[in-house]
This record gives C-alpha cells, structure tokens and sequence, in this order.
C-alpha cells in the first residue's frame, strides 16, 4: 500500500522552495543524436579524474596497449582505475596541464590509426549470480565515476553503511543545467542499457523501488522510459517542474519524496541512493562486457562553434582537438566544461577530456560570466535569499568573506551546505560573485583544517 501510494503521487510534479529559471539554452543540441568523435593522434589520460587517490600506472614508455586495456590500477577503495582509450603506443608518464592549473600526471598514448580500435578487453559476466559485494567490486574495475560532473567513485557510492537501510534509489535525469543534453539523449538512445543499469544498482542497495527524476521539458525522454518499463515494474519515472539547481540530489529527494536530508547528512540517510543516468547507463553496458570506461557523451555547444551537438568522446582527447572536430572557429571569449552555472572555465586548449565533462561551451564573454563587470556593493534587496534553494543566506556570507571570516561562516551560517549552484550570483544586481568568495572560504578552512 505504501508503495502504491508513493507511486501514484508521482503523477504530480513536484519541486523544491526558491531557486531560479535562467534560459535553457537546449534547443541547439536537444534534438541531434549521439555522434562519435574521431580518435585524436594523441591521447592524455589523466591518472586523477576522481574525488580520491590518483590511480597507479601500469604501463611503462613504448610499451603497446590495446583499446580497453587496464593501463592504471585503482590506489585503495577510494580510488579508480584508468583504461586506454586507444589501441596505441604508450610515449611517456608526464605533467600535463588541468582545467584548475596546477599539473597533473597523466599517460600519453600515441594512437595506431592504421588500428581497427575495437574494444579488445572483456567477457560476459553474468550479474544476475553475483553478490552485492561482487558487484561493487565489479563496478570499481570499470573505473566509474559519477558522470554528472562530481566525479565521486561509483563503487563508494553504492556501499551503504550496514546501519541504514535503502528504501528508494533515486535516477538523477534532471540535467538542469542550461546548455547540457547529454543526459536527454542517453535516456532517449540508450533507454535499454539505463533500465539495466537500473536493476543492478537495485540489487546492489536493495531498494524496493526505483524512480527516475526527469524535468517536465523532457516529456519524450518520459514517454520512452515508460514505454519500456513492465508491468508493476519497481522501476517508475517521476516528473518535476523545470527549475534549476532541480538536479541537486538533495533537492531532487525532496521533490519526489518530501523528505529532507539533513544538514551535513548524506542521502542514505533518508534511506535513499542517488546516481545520475549516464552513470547507470554505462555501467549498464559495461557491467555484463566487464570492460572499462573509456569515453562518455559530451555536449559541445555554444555560439562559438558551427557544429554542435552530443559527441562520444573518448577520455583523454585533448580539448582543441573535439572543439576543432566541432567546428570551433577560435573568436569566442570564453570556454567552460561543465555547464555555464556549475562548470569551470578551461584557461588552455591543452587539457585533455575527462570522466567528469560533461559539457565544453562557447560562450561570449557577457553569455557566460559578469565577473569582468564592475561589483557594486551590496544593496540588502534579499534576492539571493529568495533564490537559495536551500535557503542559506549568501549576502550574510558574502559580507562574512569580505571581512575573511571563513570560520564564522562554517560554523553560525553552514557554509558547508552550499553546493555552489551559483543561483545567487545569477540574481545579484550588484554583480558580486559570492559563489568564488564561498569557494575560497571552504579551500582556506580546509588547509587550515589540514
């Protein structure tokens, strides 16, 4: 009865307090098909593209390796492994450049074009057999990480602690973010490996139902889900109001089941797990095949580019490489990975695509940022009040950070519940970045911490 009236109140779209609606800016890639993009000459694949230890090479300069080959083992359980995404010649264990700065270690693979890059690594696994247990461990060797942008380990995810128990797994199909479709097009293209996906990380968490959290400007990706779905099928798709940050998973949990994960808590909590659905999606097609992740689907757009849509990218391509495969012409002002809200800007060319893009947009520089514009002093006119979806107060906290209160603000105002979704930056009139003062707050009082 209990799951019976959770269900049925699915039928009503439900949301969360505050927030804002910013232009979607969907329509020039929402409704174009997942494409493949070419193999670059050279390939950088990073051994930290994760929230935790960098992975371990297992390679060596000039050794050979085959597309889908281990090329880095995970370091511990808060770790992943690294696959290479090409069949070709290992060049060397280098420094490269990050989207943040600072260098990183990363394996460079000369690519043999002459080869048929085919997947070469795998063998059926049947999942069905397996244990819970079995399963994370499986999840660990595909190197998966949550493709929504945070990059925390999949397996680490799933592993609840023994004290709680998981009613609800919670589908993250949101995708909020204005520019993004890449989640749009996976639910619409790749239905059948998400519902997989689905049902083993039912098994894992042993969650009596699933539902799936899409807003309602994508009615067809709805319609295609339920379509596929069986009769009294645990599995269910809830529909919520179009309004950003509504793919944050502790907002998403309120607006389909009305229960609020505490503050500093995590969703287990509130008996639920929350994965993304490109994450389910290609765990769906990796777990059976027991191979690696090595590309994800990546949306490239903006007005900066004269062929955009959702590629598949493989992990390691170098970022003027897919921007030059898109018809990016060089004359706008500002990239970004991620989406415009969340994302960061990428200050070269020459960094490589990660687990964790979802998104490269060119933008103009008045489309994609106001931190050029002059900051006015704060005005006390509350919007950013109105707009917190979880209602903090970022005018308290951005006068705090003038005055470098770091401590103050963690302890009397929860900094440490802001996600950074930069609703109120979007709304300030006085065009205060409160966002990039909170984040350099959270850094200070974690090295002071350290």
């Amino acid at each position: 009865m209990r799951l019976l009236q959770s269900l049925l109140s699915l039928n009503r779209k439900g949301t969360f307090a505050h927030g804002i609606h910013p232009p979607t800016s969907k329509s020039q890639t929402d409704h174009l098909a997942i494409r493949r993009m070419p193999f670059s000459e050279k390939m950088m694949v990073p051994l930290s593209q994760h929230f935790g230890a960098p992975a371990k090479s297992l390679v060596h300069k000039g050794q050979e390796v085959v597309r889908g080959e281990p090329i880095a083992r995970a370091d511990g359980f808060m770790s992943v492994p690294m696959h290479a995404p090409v069949t070709g010649v290992v060049e060397g264990i280098e420094l490269t450049p990050t989207a943040r700065g600072p260098k990183a270690e990363a394996i460079i693979i000369r690519t043999h074009h002459a080869a048929s890059q085919q997947v070469m690594y795998g063998a059926d696994y049947d999942w069905q057999r397996a244990t819970a247990e079995e399963l994370i461990q499986q999840i660990q060797k595909t190197g998966m990480v949550g493709l929504g942008g945070a990059g925390f380990p999949s397996h680490v995810k799933m592993q609840v602690p023994e004290d709680h128990q998981i009613d609800t797994l919670i589908i993250n199909g949101c995708e909020c973010e204005p520019y993004l479709t890449t989640d749009h097009r996976m639910m619409l293209e790749k239905t059948d490996s998400l519902l997989l996906g689905i049902r083993i990380a039912l098994k894992i968490c042993g969650a009596e139902r699933a539902i799936i959290g899409i807003e309602d400007n994508k009615m067809d990706a709805v319609e295609a889900i339920r379509a596929k779905l069986e009769e009294n099928d645990p599995i269910s798709v809830g529909v919520v109001k179009t309004k950003y940050p509504q793919g944050s998973e502790k907002l998403l949990i309120t607006a389909l089941l009305g229960r609020e994960v505490p503050s500093g808590g995590f969703p287990y909590q509130v008996g639920v797990v929350v994965n993304n659905v490109a994450t389910l999606s290609q765990l769906g097609e990796l777990i059976p095949n027991r191979q690696g992740l090595i590309e994800r689907v990546v949306t490239i757009a903006g007005p900066g580019v004269s062929k955009p849509g959702n590629y598949l990218v493989p992990i390691g391509t170098p970022l003027r490489f897919a921007l030059e495969n898109a018809g990016y012409f060089g004359d706008a002002s500002r990239l970004i990975l991620g989406g415009p809200m969340m994302g960061n800007t990428a200050a070269s060319l020459d960094v490589p695509v990660t687990k964790t893009v979802s998104g490269i947009l060119v933008l103009e520089q008045t489309q994609s940022s106001s931190e050029q514009q002059k900051i006015y002093p704060c005005i006390q006119c509350s919007r950013c009040l109105d707009a917190c979806p979880i209602k903090l107060n970022p005018s308290q906290l951005g006068r705090l950070a003038a005055k470098r209160e770091y401590e103050v603000m963690a302890d009397q105002f929860h900094l440490n519940d802001c996600f950074e979704c930069g609703s109120c930056s979007y709304v300030c009139p006085s065009n205060i970045p409160l966002v990039q003062y909170f984040r350099i707050a959270k850094s200070v009082n974690r090295e002071r911490a350290a």
